[in-house]
């Protein structure tokens, strides 16, 4: 086929590899412009155009492209029988959805219609999903509303990061968006309506996410959301008015549990430091950092911060 690929992270470079090793032709790629990264803001190009540049594809950055006239003007010239869509971050207007002869073919870190939205990876962890996948579907104006092609089941491990899973996904959709595109062209795969009404949504995610709610959440949901948004928002709390951020934490308990401890009390054992959650249940912090400070292990974290059953995580906001 000749196709047109829409994406912009990591997550969509193995989609772009999988199409050109099947043999077809990516007679475009467009992707995001290139943006400030890290600490010195050096301005850099998303992996899938850096993909594209090495395998010696034409790219396109458009920073808009609803009502882009160029865009659509080389688009129908090239006049692609597909365009696939992984991780673009854009919402593909409607003349680009009825432009090619197949269809917009998008791959979804999902097995929709659960978790429609920005951050279906990272929710499913957050949730404590044993279970996730990956779906590809025709597009259309809804937001993850298209008719569903295929779909493939992926195990959730109990400590694996949306880190991890993205990593999984992204290679495991790889020969999913391939092998689709194989059925859509011979006509072996019908596209079927989702279950609207057993959609759930996935909206992306902002810093607050990633504060820790000990009085609300027991320590497993504060585990499972702390697994969920790696590497961003993470986990926070606050100690004396500063914000601490949890980098590793484990389900654990401390050998004394006080289960009536108030929510965000603090128990130190041999290095070792443990807060109250809600309904009676403990967390283990294994590795903190203080604002302003370097990153350390709890025991090391614990000689330059000392800290008694007194402390109370959480009780001032930052």
């Amino acid at each position: 086929m000749k196709l047109v690929f829409c994406g912009t992270p990591a997550f969509a470079v193995p989609t772009l590899q999988a199409l050109l090793a099947a043999g077809h032709e990516i007679a475009l790629v467009v992707s995001q412009p290139d943006r400030p990264v890290g600490r010195t803001q050096q301005l850099t190009a998303p992996p899938v155009k850096q993909t594209a540049l090495a395998a010696g594809l034409a790219v396109t950055q458009p920073e808009k492209i609803r009502n882009n006239a160029e865009l659509r003007a080389q688009l129908e010239s090239i006049a692609p029988d597909a365009i696939v869509v992984v991780a673009y971050g854009r919402i593909i207007p409607p003349w680009m959805l009825a432009l090619p002869r197949v269809g917009c073919i998008n791959l979804h870190g999902s097995l929709l219609p659960k978790y429609r939205g920005a951050a279906p990876i990272q929710w499913s962890v957050a949730m404590g999903d044993a279970v996730t996948g990956n779906t590809t579907m025709l597009l259309e104006e809804g937001l993850d509303t298209g008719p569903v092609l295929l779909q493939q089941n992926v195990e959730i491990g109990p400590h694996q990061t949306a880190a991890d899973l993205f990593d999984a996904l992204a290679t495991l959709g790889a020969p999913l968006v391939v092998e689709t595109l194989a059925g859509l062209d011979a006509g072996t795969i019908q596209p079927r309506p989702q279950n609207h009404e057993g959609a759930t949504y996935a909206p992306i995610l902002n810093r607050e996410d990633g504060r820790m709610d000990f009085a609300g959440r027991s320590a497993h949901e504060l585990y499972n959301r702390w697994r969920g948004f790696q590497p961003w928002p993470g986990a926070f709390t606050t100690l004396d008015g500063k914000k601490l951020i949890v980098h590793r934490m484990a389900l654990a308990e401390p050998a004394q549990a006080e289960f009536h401890a108030a929510p965000g009390q603090i128990v130190v054992e041999i290095g070792r430091v443990f807060v109250a959650c809600a309904g009676g249940t403990w967390l283990e912090l294994v590795e903190l950092q203080l604002e302003g400070k370097k990153r350390l292990e709890t025991a090391e974290f614990l000689r330059g911060n000392p800290l008694g059953s007194e402390a109370l995580l959480g009780s001032v906001a930052s």
